[in-house]
């Protein structure tokens, strides 16, 4: 049996959306780097449709969230679910919910035909790093994560300005 009842985000729960993301930066010890807004989250999940967030409820409450998009591997030649954030309440965790959460997030997959359910975890995360090894994830030693963000991102793009981006 799964723990909790799971809904998906509708535009209106914005404020609760950012409301998670921020409590999970705060976890992560990197609250100064939330910019989110309600507004930015209404545009980019729901309007443009870049993301979908899944709730996992007790009692009508929200409890803990998942928010996820697809990635596409070429060698599957197919879509896969990356999982962004997973956040559970402290209150609530060790009830089941964050594996919930991951249950559902892999029958999506599984209905949607996608070929991999993949995420991040910060290396001092340990209680996470277990969590997810208890369920048969397999950590990707190999792999290093890249980022470019803000100023880097703009003098990067800026590169090409004089170009145009094929149509």
């Amino acid at each position: 049996m799964i723990a909790g009842e799971y809904r998906f985000a509708t535009p209106d729960d914005a404020a609760l959306i950012l409301r998670f993301i921020k409590d999970l930066a705060e976890y992560e010890r990197m609250s100064d780097e939330v910019v989110a807004t309600e507004d930015l989250l209404r545009e980019w999940v729901f309007e443009r449709g870049k993301a979908e967030v899944l709730f996992v409820m007790e009692e009508g409450v929200e409890v803990g969230f998942a928010l996820f998009f697809h990635s596409f591997s070429t060698f599957l030649g197919r879509a896969g679910i990356f999982l962004e954030d997973l956040f559970v309440m402290p209150g609530y965790r060790g009830k089941g919910y964050g594996k919930g959460l991951l249950v559902q997030l892999a029958r999506i997959a599984r209905e949607r035909g996608c070929g991999r359910l993949e995420w991040n975890c910060l290396d001092w995360n340990q209680p996470s790093i277990d969590f997810y090894l208890s369920l048969g994830a397999q950590q990707m030693d190999l792999w290093t994560t890249y980022r470019i963000t803000g100023d880097t991102l703009e003098g990067l793009a800026a590169e090409g300005d004089k170009g145009s981006l094929p149509s």
